[in-house]
Protein backbone atom coordinates (compact mmCIF):
# COMPACT_ATOMS: atom_id res chain seq x y z
CA UNK A 1 0.00 0.00 0.00
CA UNK A 2 1.19 3.45 -0.71
CA UNK A 3 1.95 5.97 1.74
CA UNK A 4 -0.83 8.11 0.32
CA UNK A 5 -3.05 5.03 0.79
CA UNK A 6 -2.37 4.72 4.58
CA UNK A 7 -2.81 8.53 5.20
CA UNK A 8 -5.93 8.22 3.29
CA UNK A 9 -6.92 5.60 5.45
CA UNK A 10 -6.11 6.89 8.45
CA UNK A 11 -7.82 10.04 8.01
CA UNK A 12 -11.09 8.54 7.26
CA UNK A 13 -10.41 6.78 10.37
CA UNK A 14 -9.58 10.47 12.10
CA UNK A 15 -12.89 12.07 10.67
CA UNK A 16 -15.48 9.44 11.72
CA UNK A 17 -14.26 8.96 15.50
CA UNK A 18 -15.03 13.06 15.53
CA UNK A 19 -18.47 12.35 13.47
CA UNK A 20 -19.30 9.52 16.37
CA UNK A 21 -18.54 12.24 18.82
CA UNK A 22 -20.54 14.75 17.08
CA UNK A 23 -23.55 12.51 17.00
CA UNK A 24 -23.26 10.73 20.29
CA UNK A 25 -26.31 10.31 22.31
CA UNK A 26 -28.65 10.32 19.10
CA UNK A 27 -30.05 7.05 20.18
CA UNK A 28 -30.47 4.93 23.43
CA UNK A 29 -28.95 2.07 21.42
CA UNK A 30 -25.96 3.25 20.53
CA UNK A 31 -22.85 3.51 22.70
CA UNK A 32 -19.30 5.35 22.68
CA UNK A 33 -16.34 5.25 25.08
CA UNK A 34 -16.74 8.93 25.48
CA UNK A 35 -19.95 10.54 25.07
CA UNK A 36 -19.12 13.98 26.02
CA UNK A 37 -22.51 15.20 26.68
CA UNK A 38 -22.86 12.96 29.74
CA UNK A 39 -19.44 14.73 31.68
CA UNK A 40 -19.58 17.81 33.10
CA UNK A 41 -18.69 20.53 31.37
CA UNK A 42 -15.55 22.60 32.54
CA UNK A 43 -14.64 19.88 35.06
CA UNK A 44 -10.39 20.36 33.56
CA UNK A 45 -9.75 23.67 35.43
CA UNK A 46 -5.48 23.42 34.41
CA UNK A 47 -3.96 25.97 31.82
CA UNK A 48 -2.88 23.29 29.58
CA UNK A 49 -4.14 19.87 28.86
CA UNK A 50 -1.97 16.37 27.74
CA UNK A 51 -3.41 14.32 25.02
CA UNK A 52 -4.33 10.88 26.43
CA UNK A 53 -5.01 7.72 24.20
CA UNK A 54 -9.04 8.57 22.47
CA UNK A 55 -8.85 12.54 22.89
CA UNK A 56 -10.78 14.47 20.25
CA UNK A 57 -10.72 18.16 20.37
CA UNK A 58 -14.12 18.21 20.55
CA UNK A 59 -14.00 16.13 24.17
CA UNK A 60 -10.96 18.57 25.23
CA UNK A 61 -13.01 21.69 24.29
CA UNK A 62 -16.16 20.09 26.32
CA UNK A 63 -14.33 19.13 29.71
CA UNK A 64 -12.36 23.16 29.36
CA UNK A 65 -15.65 24.97 28.62
CA UNK A 66 -14.01 26.24 25.90
CA UNK A 67 -14.80 26.46 22.25
CA UNK A 68 -13.14 23.80 19.46
CA UNK A 69 -11.93 27.20 17.05
CA UNK A 70 -10.19 28.83 20.24
CA UNK A 71 -8.40 25.79 20.71
CA UNK A 72 -7.86 25.51 17.22
CA UNK A 73 -6.07 28.55 16.68
CA UNK A 74 -4.45 28.73 20.02
CA UNK A 75 -2.55 25.60 18.87
CA UNK A 76 -2.79 26.43 15.21
CA UNK A 77 -4.69 22.68 14.78
CA UNK A 78 -6.29 22.58 11.56
CA UNK A 79 -9.11 20.58 10.53
CA UNK A 80 -9.98 17.52 10.97
CA UNK A 81 -7.93 18.62 13.91
CA UNK A 82 -6.01 15.40 14.59
CA UNK A 83 -4.15 15.11 18.17
CA UNK A 84 -1.36 12.87 18.94
CA UNK A 85 -1.27 10.89 22.05
CA UNK A 86 1.31 13.10 24.32
CA UNK A 87 0.46 16.23 22.58
CA UNK A 88 0.52 19.64 24.94
CA UNK A 89 -2.24 21.97 24.23
CA UNK A 90 -2.45 25.82 25.70
CA UNK A 91 -5.63 26.99 26.78
CA UNK A 92 -4.99 30.26 28.08
CA UNK A 93 -6.91 32.94 26.01
CA UNK A 94 -9.66 30.15 24.99
CA UNK A 95 -12.96 30.67 27.09
CA UNK A 96 -12.35 31.14 30.04
CA UNK A 97 -13.50 27.91 32.36
CA UNK A 98 -15.88 27.86 35.50
CA UNK A 99 -14.93 27.62 39.08
CA UNK A 100 -16.80 24.76 40.65
CA UNK A 101 -18.66 27.33 43.01
CA UNK A 102 -19.74 28.63 40.32
CA UNK A 103 -21.37 25.56 38.18
CA UNK A 104 -22.95 24.28 41.45
CA UNK A 105 -24.71 27.24 41.60
CA UNK A 106 -26.16 27.21 37.81
CA UNK A 107 -29.63 25.51 37.70
CA UNK A 108 -29.77 22.19 35.40
CA UNK A 109 -32.76 23.45 33.71
CA UNK A 110 -31.46 26.77 32.75
CA UNK A 111 -28.09 25.36 31.91
CA UNK A 112 -29.82 22.76 29.49
CA UNK A 113 -31.61 25.68 27.74
CA UNK A 114 -28.57 27.83 27.34
CA UNK A 115 -26.35 25.33 26.16
CA UNK A 116 -28.91 24.17 23.15
CA UNK A 117 -30.07 27.91 22.46
CA UNK A 118 -27.85 29.91 19.61
CA UNK A 119 -27.00 33.33 20.30
CA UNK A 120 -29.42 36.00 18.51
CA UNK A 121 -29.16 35.99 15.30
CA UNK A 122 -27.19 32.82 14.66
CA UNK A 123 -30.25 30.27 14.07
CA UNK A 124 -31.22 29.22 10.06
CA UNK A 125 -34.08 29.13 7.88
CA UNK A 126 -34.86 25.61 8.17
CA UNK A 127 -37.08 23.16 6.06
CA UNK A 128 -38.83 20.10 6.90
CA UNK A 129 -36.39 17.25 5.26
CA UNK A 130 -39.45 15.07 4.80
CA UNK A 131 -42.85 14.86 5.91
CA UNK A 132 -44.06 12.11 8.26
CA UNK A 133 -45.50 11.96 12.06
CA UNK A 134 -42.66 12.38 14.47
CA UNK A 135 -42.24 8.93 16.18
CA UNK A 136 -39.50 9.94 18.89
CA UNK A 137 -39.18 13.85 19.99
CA UNK A 138 -36.19 15.47 21.05
CA UNK A 139 -34.40 14.46 24.53
CA UNK A 140 -32.23 17.03 26.27
CA UNK A 141 -31.42 13.89 28.79
CA UNK A 142 -28.90 11.76 29.26
CA UNK A 143 -29.09 9.47 26.73
CA UNK A 144 -32.16 10.71 25.12
CA UNK A 145 -32.93 11.28 21.37
CA UNK A 146 -30.78 13.90 20.03
CA UNK A 147 -32.75 14.77 17.23
CA UNK A 148 -36.38 13.83 15.65
CA UNK A 149 -37.46 10.54 14.06
CA UNK A 150 -40.03 10.66 11.17
CA UNK A 151 -42.12 7.50 9.91
CA UNK A 152 -42.04 7.64 6.59
CA UNK A 153 -42.97 4.93 3.67
CA UNK A 154 -39.53 3.25 1.81
CA UNK A 155 -38.21 5.12 -0.90
CA UNK A 156 -39.56 8.49 0.39
CA UNK A 157 -37.82 11.49 -0.77
CA UNK A 158 -35.07 13.00 1.94
CA UNK A 159 -34.36 16.91 1.23
CA UNK A 160 -31.38 19.05 2.89
CA UNK A 161 -32.89 21.26 5.57
CA UNK A 162 -30.58 24.38 4.12
CA UNK A 163 -28.23 24.82 1.89
CA UNK A 164 -24.48 23.70 2.84
CA UNK A 165 -21.36 21.45 1.99
CA UNK A 166 -21.64 17.67 2.41
CA UNK A 167 -19.26 17.03 4.89
CA UNK A 168 -20.42 13.21 5.48
CA UNK A 169 -21.56 10.47 3.47
CA UNK A 170 -21.03 6.65 4.58
CA UNK A 171 -22.21 4.00 6.86
CA UNK A 172 -19.09 3.64 9.11
CA UNK A 173 -21.31 4.94 12.12
CA UNK A 174 -22.65 1.84 13.78
CA UNK A 175 -26.52 2.53 14.82
CA UNK A 176 -27.22 5.41 11.98
CA UNK A 177 -26.85 3.26 9.02
CA UNK A 178 -26.71 4.97 5.81
CA UNK A 179 -25.87 8.59 7.42
CA UNK A 180 -25.34 11.97 5.25
CA UNK A 181 -23.85 15.22 7.32
CA UNK A 182 -24.44 18.70 5.78
CA UNK A 183 -22.09 21.67 7.02
CA UNK A 184 -23.87 25.25 6.89
CA UNK A 185 -21.35 27.92 7.72
CA UNK A 186 -19.14 27.34 10.48
CA UNK A 187 -21.78 26.99 13.02
CA UNK A 188 -24.29 24.59 11.83
CA UNK A 189 -24.29 21.08 10.99
CA UNK A 190 -27.63 18.69 10.02
CA UNK A 191 -27.66 14.61 10.01
CA UNK A 192 -29.84 12.62 8.01
CA UNK A 193 -29.73 9.06 9.48
CA UNK A 194 -30.65 5.17 8.32
CA UNK A 195 -31.09 6.43 4.39
CA UNK A 196 -32.54 3.70 2.32
CA UNK A 197 -30.67 5.57 -0.65
CA UNK A 198 -27.52 8.24 -0.76
CA UNK A 199 -27.97 10.79 -3.80
CA UNK A 200 -24.87 13.40 -2.84
CA UNK A 201 -21.10 12.77 -2.33
CA UNK A 202 -18.63 14.67 -0.10
CA UNK A 203 -17.69 17.96 -0.67
CA UNK A 204 -20.77 18.36 -2.73
CA UNK A 205 -22.54 21.74 -2.24
CA UNK A 206 -26.51 21.68 -1.62
CA UNK A 207 -29.48 23.62 -1.94
CA UNK A 208 -32.03 24.46 0.40
CA UNK A 209 -34.87 21.43 -0.79
CA UNK A 210 -32.24 19.57 -2.96
CA UNK A 211 -33.12 15.74 -2.80
CA UNK A 212 -30.04 14.01 -0.77
CA UNK A 213 -31.55 10.20 -0.55
CA UNK A 214 -34.08 8.25 0.31
CA UNK A 215 -36.03 7.04 3.65
CA UNK A 216 -35.18 3.76 4.44
CA UNK A 217 -34.71 1.00 7.85
CA UNK A 218 -30.20 1.12 7.41
CA UNK A 219 -28.76 0.62 10.89
CA UNK A 220 -32.58 0.20 12.14
CA UNK A 221 -35.51 -2.24 12.33
CA UNK A 222 -38.18 0.09 11.15
CA UNK A 223 -38.44 2.68 8.41
CA UNK A 224 -37.94 6.47 9.43
CA UNK A 225 -35.48 9.05 9.32
CA UNK A 226 -33.33 10.46 12.42
CA UNK A 227 -32.70 14.10 11.54
CA UNK A 228 -30.63 16.65 13.98
CA UNK A 229 -29.64 20.15 14.18
CA UNK A 230 -26.39 20.47 15.78
CA UNK A 231 -24.77 24.05 16.91
CA UNK A 232 -21.15 23.58 17.22
CA UNK A 233 -21.28 20.07 18.11
CA UNK A 234 -24.31 21.25 20.42
CA UNK A 235 -27.66 18.78 19.51
CA UNK A 236 -30.67 21.75 19.16
CA UNK A 237 -34.52 20.58 19.26
CA UNK A 238 -35.60 20.26 15.61
CA UNK A 239 -38.78 21.31 16.25
CA UNK A 240 -37.96 24.99 17.91
CA UNK A 241 -36.51 25.83 14.51
CA UNK A 242 -38.38 23.79 11.73
CA UNK A 243 -41.90 26.03 10.55
CA UNK A 244 -45.28 24.15 10.90
CA UNK A 245 -45.39 20.74 9.04
CA UNK A 246 -46.18 21.14 5.33
CA UNK A 247 -45.34 24.94 5.15
CA UNK A 248 -42.28 26.76 4.11
CA UNK A 249 -40.00 28.90 5.68
CA UNK A 250 -41.21 32.29 6.49
CA UNK A 251 -37.50 34.04 5.97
Amino acid sequence: MSTGSKWAGWRRIAVCLTLGLLLAGCSGKNTYNRDYDKLPKGSYTGKSYTVKRGDTLYYIAWITDSEVSDLARINKIRPPYNLEVGQKLRLSGSAPTKTAATRRKTSSSSAAIAKQTPPPGAARCWRWPTSGRIVQAYSNSDGGNKGIDIAGKRGQPIYASAKGKVVYVGNQLRGYGNLIMIKHGEDFITAYAHNDTTLVRNGQDVKAGQKIGTMGSTGTDSVFLHFQIRYRATALDPQRYLPPQGSSPSC
